[in-house]
């Protein structure tokens, strides 16, 4: 697949996600044929190795094509970013990878990292995986699970005194999926409750992505994991963010409120809220991607970007989402009570940012870890 055709069929889609984004958010999942065909057009494996029949696109290309999906519909961003979870398969052994796949690479997988489940040893290169976990974006069409489990039995902690924390890969037949997902925005995304209870997985399809490295080759595969997911998760609010502004100054010259003579958007103050929102947001967006030139030059050199380096990059990532957050707020305040309606998109690029800012990743411990870097505190660096 050429980048043309990629960025052919991501603007084919970007009608669709955004004219359908009421039916999600009715289904609590993506449409079933928009799945198929964002399948179709390889949206699912960005970032799945080439040597898997990935495209392997570089971090700032495909953090792009996030920001315009999540533009578009904040659920569908938020289901295609998880949904590239296709690219953990990278963590294991390029054969074991392979046998897994097999010959289709356009599959889907979802992952929940919080080591919530148990592998057990059942004799010589088996485990027995069971446990329940919860936000699992996109499972209801999900091929494959990534599933965060501390290992039973496995003898002493890694160095440093980590868990033994892995991820176990299993096929979503395997799963029960408890229908919870009823939750205030990013309604679209099916992230539903998973249970496994009691399944045997081969020893070769657990790994450890915040302990080792990739098992592939290439400049994408020396960016730790956190990395890259901060990058990756960071391009929703910039696209939500984005979607809220341009739906306000659509209706600002229009929208008049209560006995006012001239519309919002003649007014002082609030063309001084609008501008504030822009330039708080255009100074995230360019200080993230930044962060990932600068990350990705290292990688390109044939170097694993430093902790400073790590650290910059969840900080970038973290406000993005305040400035995308700090922006939506603004113009929603702005609108007016026609933006409550449950049909304004507004309201829903209030909801979708609100609830993705929750996400551990966007979390104070983020900013905590970047400072500690910076004053040359000691911390343990897995999760950076």
């Amino acid at each position: 697949m050429t980048d043309d055709t990629l960025r052919s069929a991501v603007a084919a889609l970007l009608p669709e996600f955004r004219a359908r984004a009421a039916e999600g958010e009715r289904l609590r999942t993506m449409p079933a044929d928009l799945v198929r065909r964002a399948r179709a057009g390889g949206l699912f494996r960005l970032n799945l190795p080439r040597s898997l029949g990935g495209l392997e696109l570089d971090p700032a290309t495909t953090a792009e094509i996030f920001e315009e999906i999540s533009h578009a519909d904040g659920s569908a961003g938020w289901t295609i970013v998880i949904g590239n979870s296709t690219a953990f398969f990278a963590w294991l052994d390029p054969a074991v990878a392979k046998e897994l796949i097999g010959e289709d690479p356009d599959f889907v997988s979802t992952s929940m990292w919080a080591p919530l489940g148990h592998a057990t040893p059942e004799g010589p290169g088996s485990f027995t995986v069971s446990g329940r976990w919860p936000f699992n974006s996109g499972c209801p069409h999900a091929a494959w699970l990534q599933v965060g489990v501390m290992v039973s039995g496995s003898g002493p902690p890694r160095p440093g005194g980590a868990p033994d924390w892995r991820f176990a890969f299993v096929p979503a037949r395997s799963a029960v999926i408890e229908d919870t997902w009823d939750a205030m925005g990013l309604r679209g995304t099916g992230s539903h409750h998973l249970s496994l209870p009691g399944v045997q997985v081969p020893a070769e399809h657990l790994a450890a992505p915040f302990f080792e490295p990739a098992r592939h080759d290439g400049p994408l595969w020396r960016i730790p994991l956190i990395t890259l997911a901060a990058i990756f998760l960071a391009a929703v609010p910039l696209g939500v963010a984005r979607r809220a502004l341009d739906e306000f100054s659509a209706i600002a010259t229009s929208k008049v409120r209560g006995p006012a003579t001239q519309a919002i958007g003649y007014d002082a103050d609030a063309q001084g809220q609008l501008a504030r929102a822009e330039g708080a947001l255009a100074s995230a967006r360019s200080f993230l991607f930044d962060t990932i030139a600068g990350t990705w030059a290292t990688a390109c050199r044939g170097d694993e970007p430093d902790l400073g380096q790590r650290a910059l990059v969840l900080l970038a990532a973290n406000q993005a989402v305040r400035a995308g957050t700090e922006a939506v707020d603004r113009v929603f305040r702005l609108a007016g009570a026609d933006a409550v309606y449950a049909h304004h998109p507004l309201q829903r690029c209030f909801r979708d940012i609100h609830t993705a800012g929750q996400h551990i990743l966007f979390s104070a411990g983020r900013d905590q870890a970047y400072a500690k870097v910076r004053l040359g505190i000691g911390q343990p660096t897995f999760l950076i």
